[in-house]
């Protein structure tokens, strides 16, 4: 059995990290902004164009609010060593 082992650096592995993570973020801020409006006592239970560039745009701000978290916390992290 050959297995290939890779060496991948601190920084890809942070980079994947990140990138994994602001996935999670987008699909987070879609799928709670579409509950939202869809289970929301009060609101008209319809889902249309508006709820779903809503959902989009909260989706994408959690996505960059994380990543740019993630970004600083390295920093601050290779600043003190």
């Amino acid at each position: 059995m050959a297995e290939q082992h890779q060496a991948t650096n601190p920084d890809q592995a942070q980079e994947t990290r990140r990138q994994r993570a602001g996935a999670a973020a987008l699909l987070v801020g879609l799928i709670g902004t579409l509950a939202f409006f869809a289970l929301w006592p009060g609101l008209p239970h319809v889902i249309d164009w508006g709820a779903i560039v809503a959902a989009i745009a909260v989706g994408g701000l959690a996505r960059w609010i994380c990543q740019s978290w993630m970004t600083g916390t390295a920093q601050k992290k290779s600043a003190r060593s």
